[in-house]
């Protein structure tokens, strides 16, 4: 019998906690590694093997597998002499998580050791796909390395090949430049309606059945409904995303007037609450502005614990 691959994982957050306890749980060998000292003791509660730096982690791996949050953060565990991408050997595959900026990914892949290969592979679905094994996985790499990786990352999600190194996080940010749009939209539908003398509990319904449905409507709302607006995912991690969107439209020979409007309304409700408030305070402010509660009765149930 084949031994499994030794997986190792550095970035136990929101959703590379989930992550990798998923992979834990499919039997996977895993060495984790994060800097938050309650996160790493909650994968190796399950089962994982710590490591005492990411560096060591990367080390021991055939696939070695990073969830960070920010680009900036995958350069920094990466690079450099004492980086993690250093201590690959020969054969292994860094597989990023992050929603990165394509370019670093291009520029770490050019740094790998000899016979270590690089796959982008940033995820969508929110904290309850992380949890549920419901993400959809964008995936960017030699096909070699690809097919190599898929039936780890099948344990996550759906995973959908998009091409060479880097095109995963082109396509991620294309979905997340959707989400965005009308993410900042269902605030205002949602004014416009009860403005007008419709009842919030009504319009929901409505929309849900109607042209007017979609991801956001179903899985956000109840964000709004509830009052927390969702502090998985922070308006500062949407602006960072709004960033490389702004990047990659700088390639477009046309003007794109709703993603730069939802660039905006983002950036309204940052400046209003902060940048560390959750990423659904975008509806927040139409509600303060317009002198509306958005609450719905409901047992809605945090998408973190779903």
């Amino acid at each position: 019998m084949t031994a499994l691959p030794r997986i190792g994982f550095v970035g136990l957050g929101n959703m590379g906690g989930p992550m990798c306890l998923r992979l834990l749980a499919a039997g996977y060998p895993v060495t984790a590694f994060d800097l938050n000292a309650s996160a790493l003791a909650k994968v190796v509660q399950d089962g994982a093997t710590p490591s005492g730096s990411a560096r060591a982690c990367a080390a021991q791996a055939d696939i070695f597998l990073t969830s960070l949050p920010r680009p900036d953060h995958v350069q920094s565990v990466m690079s450099g002499a004492d980086g993690a991408l250093s201590a690959l050997t020969a054969g292994s595959v860094w597989v990023d998580l992050t929603t990165n900026r394509k370019e670093l990914v291009a520029e770490l892949a050019d740094q790998a050791p000899a016979g270590v290969s690089v796959v982008d592979s940033p995820v969508t679905g929110a904290v309850d796909g992380a949890r549920n094994g419901r993400l959809t996985l964008f995936v960017g790499g030699a096909p070699e390395a690809v097919a190599r990786v898929t039936p780890i990352l099948q344990h996550l999600g759906m995973v959908i090949p998009c091409g060479g190194p880097g095109t995963g996080n082109v396509t991620k940010l294309v979905t997340n430049q959707l989400w965005f749009i009308m993410a900042a939209a269902l605030g205002e539908a949602f004014a416009t309606g009860m403005g007008n003398g419709v009842q919030l509990g009504t319009l929901w319904h409505a929309i849900k059945n109607s042209v007017g449905d979609s991801f956001v409507v179903r899985h956000d709302a109840p964000s709004i409904f509830a009052g927390h607006y969702d502090p998985s995912f922070s308006l500062d991690l949407c602006l960072k995303d709004l960033a490389l969107i702004a990047e990659l439209n700088r390639n477009v020979k046309a003007d794109l007037p709703m993603t730069v409007a939802a660039h905006g309304a983002f950036d309204l409700a940052a400046q209003r609450y902060g940048k560390q408030a959750a990423e659904l305070h975008v509806a927040k402010r139409i509600e303060d502005d317009a002198g509306l509660s958005m609450r719905l009765a409901g047992d809605w149930v945090p998408p973190w614990e779903q």
